[in-house]
């Protein structure tokens, strides 16, 4: 397969870099980091291919886009998994707004684009990390919440927009709990899971072409209970 990976030097962008490059595919990383996106490349150099962009640039992350689209060829799989998320009880606009720019704008441009490439090429694969944290408003993290929700429910935009242009284009949202990476903030967390574990679902879950999925599966049980939940309760916990 021709892939690309928007995040692809950490956390979970980085994992699945490194497992689908061990299997018989060509792989495009974008990442802020140059250095960083280089040591990837040097490990499979016959496999990968480069392109250094900020998802907040719009025209950068655009010119990124385009051009491993135009070295590839085609594109079979995209998956974004570009994010950021901090911690602001004291509700700090600029963090929030750094926020909104990386999780909303930037995000969008680039979820659009590659569905503009599938639209042109007949089929694909979106796929987008999201995250179980977006069910539900909360406090400490309120705007990491929201643009989750909005993430959500763009995805779930799309696959009714996929489904009905008849076109073979597939929309997989893929709702991580909390992951063992930089992005687990925050004191007494539980069911931190481990990356590997992670990203062999995520994996698994794309290879199925599901509409969407909670990694690790334990955390399906965790969004049910917290997505019923009357407000009268929610706002205690």
């Amino acid at each position: 397969m021709n892939i690309v990976v928007i995040g692809a030097t950490s956390g979970i962008g980085k994992a699945l870099f490194v497992k689908y490059a061990n299997a018989d595919n060509r792989i495009g990383i974008v990442g802020r980091r140059a250095n960083l996106l280089n040591e990837l490349s040097q490990k499979y150099p016959s496999k990968t291919i480069t392109a250094k962009a900020d998802i907040t640039n719009l025209e950068e992350i655009g010119q990124s886009i385009s051009t491993l689209n135009e070295v590839l060829g085609h594109i079979d799989l995209a998956i974004v998994c570009s994010g950021t998320g901090d911690i602001n009880a004291t509700l700090d606009y600029a963090i929030e707004r750094r926020i909104i720019d990386t999780n909303v704008v930037g995000w969008t441009y680039v979820i659009d684009s590659f569905y503009y490439i599938f639209e042109q090429q007949g089929y694909g694969h979106l796929v987008s990390i999201t995250s179980a944290g977006g069910l539900r408003g909360e406090p400490m993290v309120p705007a990491y919440s929201a643009t989750k929700a909005y993430q959500i429910n763009y995805m779930e935009a799309l696959r009714k927009k996929a489904y009905k242009s008849g076109r073979q284009i597939a929309v997989t949202d893929i709702r991580p709990g909390l992951v063992d990476t930089e992005m687990a903030k925050g004191e007494g967390l539980f069911w931190v899971m481990p990356v590997e574990q992670v990203t062999s679902q995520i994996i698994a879950a794309i290879r199925k072409k599901k509409s969407k999925a909670y990694v690790t599966k334990r955390w399906h049980i965790l969004a049910i209970i917290n997505k019923n939940l009357p407000f009268s309760l929610y706002k205690r916990l």
